[in-house]
Formats: C-alpha cells, structure tokens, sequence
C-alpha cells in the first residue's frame, strides 16, 4: 500500500480505508514515503491512495520491479487513479478473484548526455518537457530522431510524452489523445512561433533526442513534473522505451473511454434548443 503520509487530509482516508483492505488482503507494507521506494517484500499487486500525482510518484517508487497497481483516486482528477473510495469494498472482491486485467503502459528513460558522458539518467511516465524559462524568451529546441534532425522549434518549450502523459502536459499545450497502450510518443510544441509546427506522433522504439543551443538563463529539464537539471548548450537530452512498464489495473466498467468520457469532460452530446 502506498499514499503520501505528508498530506493530513490522506492520512485520515488511509485509516479510514485500510480495514475494508484488510478485510480482503494481507497489507504486507506500507509506503508512505515515496522517496523511500518500495521496500524489499513479495505482493502480487499494490494499491495507491492519492490522486494522479501519487500514482506518478508510485511509478518511480517501484521503479524498475513494477507491480499491477490499483488506484484508489482521494484526490480531484483521478485519471489513472480512476477507482472511487466507495467503490473499494466492491472492486476488491474482483481482483482477488482475478476478475480484471492489467493493461501495460509505456514508460521510458530519460538521460543527459554531455561529450558521450551520462550526466543524470531518470525513469519516468508522463513526459520529459524542456521550458524555456525565464527571461522567459523564445526558445529554440533541436529535434533529433534515431540520430537525424527531424526540425529545430522556435516555441516556449518542447515536450515528449508517453500516451498516459498525453492527458496531462501535452493536452494543455494542443497535443492529441492516446489511448493509454499505444507504443508511442508525442512530441508537442508549446506555443510554437510558426503555424505549421504540429504535433508529431512516432514509434517508441525510436531514440529521440533534443537540443539547446541558446538555452536562457532559466531554461530547465523537467520529468513527471519534477525540474531535474538545467540543461546547458553542450548537453544531449535523449529519451528512449523503457524495459519497465507501469502495470495498471482496470475492472469491468472501468476502461478507457469511460474514463476519458467521465473525467477529461470528453464527447458531451449537442444541446439543441427547442
């Protein structure tokens, strides 16, 4: 089990929720601390308590031993954190009778690279996005794939994200809706300084790399939400497929259209006036 002790408002839930989880699993651990990782046990899955942001900070935590994971959304959004509270007691039976699939999604590798040095390497779910930051001029971010410039964007950023961050990041900035399997990345301009930057949909076996030749004085890397390093003009940001993958969970009545529909606001009928 794992949910953010640091959060009063979630440790009043987890108590509240960990007797209905008792009553049909053993706890075997608790995390409560994601920068700790997961501790050295044997489970057959974990739950999350929290909303999108936990189940992000889960992600790393497991990091490379990756479980099924179950999300149990105390948070707003809830979209890979998609089970209810109340609906709890009623999902557990299912999973504990195998009654639900894991459906596997892409994560990748970050790393920075410097005259053929690795600098930093990270795993992540989301997206790797490089901000202009301040004095927040207009950017120029080179785009490499398998080793060709593919286009240099003059834009406020570039982001590269995996289908489950295309809900995120990458929706805000004009980016497209993938279903949350797919084996690819979406590479999203934001606010690009010509109209015919668009966009670009491409294989997950294929190694990106970005580059800032100019970058500004606050120009940052940043994965999952989180700023990792500021990248200077010398520096290769190379993104690639991950062997890990994030397991998640889904029950019957809980797929990915439903979610999207519910959640994101997606496909509302015309309403016509009489």
């Amino acid at each position: 089990m794992l949910a953010d002790a640091a959060k009063p408002q979630i440790q009043e839930r987890v108590a509240e929720l960990r007797p209905i989880l008792e009553k049909y699993v053993e706890v075997v651990g608790m995390v409560d601390d994601f920068s700790a990782g997961l501790p050295e046990v044997e489970a057959d899955f974990a739950v999350v308590l929290g909303g999108d942001g936990s189940m992000l900070r889960a992600a790393h935590a497991i990091g490379y031993r990756q479980l099924p994971v179950l999300g149990v959304n105390l948070g707003r959004l809830g979209f890979l954190a998609d089970l209810q509270p109340e609906q709890l007691e009623k999902v557990l039976p299912l999973v504990i009778g195998d009654e639900y699939r894991v459906v596997s999604h892409l994560m990748f590798e970050c790393e920075v690279l410097r005259e053929g040095q690795t600098l930093l390497k990270v795993l992540g779910l989301n997206e790797v996005a490089v901000l202009a930051g301040p004095p927040f001029t207009m950017l120029e971010v080179q785009l490499y794939v398998d080793g060709e410039l593919a286009t240099t964007y003059s834009c406020d950023g570039l982001i590269v994200s995996t289908p489950v961050g295309s809900t995120a990041h990458s929706l805000s900035a004009g980016g497209p809706i993938l279903r949350k399997n797919l084996q690819a990345f979406v590479i999203s301009p934001i606010s690009p300084h010509t109209l015919t930057n668009r966009p670009v949909i491409d294989s997950a076996d294929r190694v990106y790399e970005l580059a800032v030749p100019q970058p500004n004085e606050g120009t940052s890397l940043v994965v999952d939400g989180k700023v990792v390093c500021q990248p200077s003009a010398a520096d290769r940001i190379r993104v690639t497929r991950s062997e890990a993958q994030f397991q998640l969970i889904e029950v019957h009545g809980h797929g990915y259209y439903r979610t999207l529909r519910e959640k994101l606001g997606w496909g509302g009928r015309l309403k016509l006036k009489d």
